[in-house]
């Protein structure tokens, strides 16, 4: 009879801990529709090298600071901080392709967001035989953490873009 308590005690905490362990699934590829009306994507009746040009000009018209150039590839990066506690930071990639006679620019943008975090710092003594003690240390340590990164998907941004870059083309 004890056997039988503890196999049933033992199948009833290995079910709670399947249970509770259990994560919830992140179903966010079901946000992605694949649809060929793209907000990333604009065709230029120039060739790709003179494509990303006008593109790494219409960024570096904004304040967007260029951190990789090739004739058919620019990525750009700008800080903006809405708030004393809030960073966010913009990453533009762009790839310009050969299409027919002209290009097609496919234009991407990863929004990193962190934020101010407050945490206390302490220093530690070990000694043998005694123990150890811990001490809080003086001051405030801030740090910047990672609180989310997405990618842009408004099209309005991108159309803003896209005409911006249009008017480089010279």
């Amino acid at each position: 009879m004890y056997h039988r308590i503890t196999l049933l005690l033992l199948i009833f905490a290995l079910s709670a801990c399947s249970v509770f362990s259990s994560k919830k699934k992140d179903d966010s590829y079901k946000l992605e529709h694949f649809t060929p009306d793209s907000p990333f994507e604009q065709s230029f009746e120039i060739g790709p090298a003179a494509a990303c040009e006008a593109g790494r000009r219409a960024l570096l018209s904004q304040g967007y600071l260029i951190d990789e150039s090739k004739p058919d590839q620019v990525r750009a990066r700008k800080f903006f901080q809405p708030n004393r506690e809030t960073q966010v930071q913009l990453t533009f990639s762009l790839s310009c392709l050969a299409e027919g006679d002209g290009s097609a620019v496919f234009a991407n943008v990863r929004q990193l967001r962190e934020e101010l975090k407050a945490g206390s710092a302490s220093t530690g003594l070990s000694v043998t035989g005694i123990g150890s003690l811990s001490l809080p240390f003086g001051g405030n340590n801030e740090t910047l953490v990672k609180v989310g990164e997405e990618t842009v998907t408004d099209a309005e941004f991108y159309g803003r873009f896209f005409a911006l870059m249009q008017s480089f083309i010279r």
